[in-house]
């Protein structure tokens, strides 16, 4: 699995998460030395890096997961705004790679709001009924 990116929002937690599963993860950075060749191997790629576009087909191992977490507007006359939202995975390039890949926008947005609300609804319940743990 390669992760591109080590923010404390995406990158760094999901690492970890999946190394406590066993999962071989490779973070890379602005740093890594010849990152479409590490992107190549990966049977999962998570790209969250903000540069529309940036992953190209050729770039993604055939068949694997492409989760694209970045977002980013680019200029396009034929919408009605002039702007168009595009995420770090080139779609039209990947999607003819990858086995499977989520889209932007519709893929990871979503998910990440529904989990921002259920964690909320989570905190409040915590707040307002706390759970009272009996003595052993």
């Amino acid at each position: 699995m390669c992760i591109r990116d080590r923010s404390m929002i995406v990158g760094s937690p999901l690492a970890y998460l999946l190394q406590n599963l066993d999962a071989t993860v490779t973070s890379c950075n602005a740093m890594t030395r010849d990152l479409s060749a590490i992107t190549r191997e990966a049977d999962i790629l998570v790209i969250s890096i903000g540069s529309p576009l940036f992953v190209r087909g050729d770039w993604i191992k055939p068949g694997a997961l492409v989760v694209d977490v970045g977002t980013s507007f680019i200029p396009d006359m034929s919408s009605k705004s002039g702007r168009r939202l595009v995420g770090d995975v080139d779609f039209q390039e990947a999607v003819k790679v990858a086995g499977h890949i989520t889209p932007v926008p519709g893929g990871v947005g979503p998910m990440t709001t529904a989990m921002l609300l259920e964690n909320v609804f989570t905190a409040w319940k915590r707040t307002n009924f706390p759970m009272r743990i009996p003595y052993a």
